[in-house]
């Protein structure tokens, strides 16, 4: 069960947070971004697991597109932020997202980079 979310408060996100929340917000529909290229592209490749940390910490209400972040071999990873993967995988489908046999993103064909300087 996931832990009650307190109403968008942007002046209680720490700096890393707005950044990451600002970098998911640029992945255009149809396109998805690993949790490590979001660090990377923050200046900290070590930092994955902190992008969904503060991806978890999402606000109701917000309008940041978190479905569209997976991990790197294109795993749904989002269980505790859309309750179920199910839901995630719905979100991508419809955005026109093609899935491998196996369940993962097909990251050849989805993957999108972000621009150098983020």
């Amino acid at each position: 069960m996931k832990r009650p979310r307190q109403p968008p408060d942007p002046q209680a996100w720490t700096a890393f947070q707005a950044r990451v929340y600002a970098l998911v917000r640029q992945v255009p529909p149809g396109r998805v971004i690993t949790y490590g290229a979001i660090a990377t592209a923050l200046g900290d490749p070590r930092k994955a697991r902190e992008v969904g940390w503060a991806l978890y910490e999402l606000p109701d209400g917000h309008n940041v597109p978190a479905h569209r972040v997976v991990n790197r071999e294109g795993c749904l990873t989002g269980a505790w932020a859309f309750n179920h993967p199910d839901r995630q995988r719905t979100l991508l489908e419809a955005e026109g997202i093609a899935f491998l046999s196996d369940g993962r993103v097909d990251l050849a064909r989805h993957l999108w980079t972000p621009p150098d300087g983020q």
